[in-house]
């Protein structure tokens, strides 16, 4: 078939891929390398410090990043989002694949698109902000990372569920666990760290977190987690990159995922299982539907389960870990799942492309 001219919107607050921390934006950059690889044309909007292999059009600068206040970043984000419907206005693209992290306010813009918008949503749906905002949209085509991410909003018009995949080639397969537990990913209280310490304490293990601290959680930090960290059995390695997460993962028993939040995904489970590693968790969200339940981890209803599948680690054979992702997650798969939802939407569409808005070009 012929090979599609793709436009992909990225969020603006980490760069494509992340340094650290940033799971949308590292989904977003396993797409796009390999739509790329299959040959399409892929064009990239995002942070000017990204890095990727097809075309990039700097949005902003650098990274507008986490550390800014809320505000801020929303007025950054509108700012770089008039750049991006300015260039697009007068695009030729097949389609534009919108993964802002609240994907509505790209939908702000879409009578100034000549091509059909198709909307990834990354996160959580149940806020009234969301409710409201995605309402008014909500003929538009969607597409959600896990079928439980729907609950909140089952009335949109989702055109497809299509997990995150890896690119397995960086996440090396260990088929020998080590010697401590792992946590990855935000010092946020619905993620559980506290949780998480609590159980490394009452099973005797050690505990390995690697984790952001947002600004607007440093005091969670300072008072909760901190005074915890001993440096010995609870030992705070800060974020990681890449190779600094895999070889984590690689070696740890399981990773410990006591996230209270209803999680939309989890790109973290899919890494560890990559490597071989179990996931125990809280059975939240949309974790049933990546996390096999006795096969590649445990999925608890309380803490003490959590406790308890500790002792039976040794049931889990690493190997079909790295099997599941193999048949579920792959970067490949999630690829040709997204060309066929631009093919449909390309052949849903007019003819020809009916007159857009012209936004005033500011010099």
């Amino acid at each position: 078939m012929k090979p599609l001219k793709i436009a992909v919107i990225a969020p603006f607050e980490e760069s494509v891929p992340p340094a650290k921390y940033g799971g949308t934006e590292f989904a977003v950059y396993t797409l796009v390398e390999e739509l790329h690889r299959q040959g399409h044309d892929v064009t990239l909007f995002a942070s000017g410090d990204s890095r990727v292999s097809c075309k990039l059009i700097p949005i902003v600068p650098t990274a507008i990043g986490s550390g800014k206040g809320k505000r801020l970043r929303e007025a950054l984000t509108y700012q770089g989002l008039i750049k991006v419907a300015q260039y697009l206005q007068n695009s030729d693209f097949d389609v534009i694949h919108n993964h802002l992290t609240n994907g509505w306010q790209t939908l702000l813009f879409k009578d100034y698109f000549r091509a059909p918008v198709v909307t990834t949503t990354h996160f959580m749906l149940h806020s009234e902000c969301e409710v409201a905002m995605y309402g008014q949209f909500k003929n538009l085509p969607y597409v959600s990372i896990s079928n439980a991410q729907r609950r909140p909003l089952p009335n949109l018009n989702y055109v497809a569920t299509i997990y995150h995949g890896l690119d397995l080639k960086p996440f090396h397969f260990n088929a020998e666990p080590g010697t401590y537990f792992a946590y990855l990913g935000r010092f946020s209280p619905d993620k559980g760290p506290v949780e998480a310490i609590q159980i490394a304490k009452r099973t005797g293990q050690r505990l390995l977190m690697a984790a952001k601290v947002n600004s607007f959680e440093r005091e969670f930090y300072d008072t909760q987690i901190k005074p915890l960290i001993d440096g010995e059995q609870i030992v705070d390695l800060g974020e990681v990159d890449l190779p600094g997460k895999v070889e984590l993962l690689r070696h740890a028993k399981a990773l410990i995922n006591p996230v209270r939040l209803f999680e939309s995904f989890g790109l973290t489970n899919i890494e560890a299982m990559a490597v071989g590693t179990p996931v125990i968790a809280l059975r939240s969200g949309a974790l049933p539907e990546v996390v096999h339940d006795g096969t590649t981890g445990f999925l608890c209803n309380s803490i003490d389960e959590m406790v308890e599948a500790v002792s039976k680690l040794d049931t889990i054979d690493r190997a079909a870990c790295r099997r599941h992702v193999e048949q579920h997650f792959t970067a490949e798969t999630m690829a040709r799942q997204y060309v066929e939802v631009y093919r449909r939407l390309i052949n849903a569409a007019l003819p020809a492309h009916p007159p857009v808005k012209q936004l005033v070009t500011v010099s």
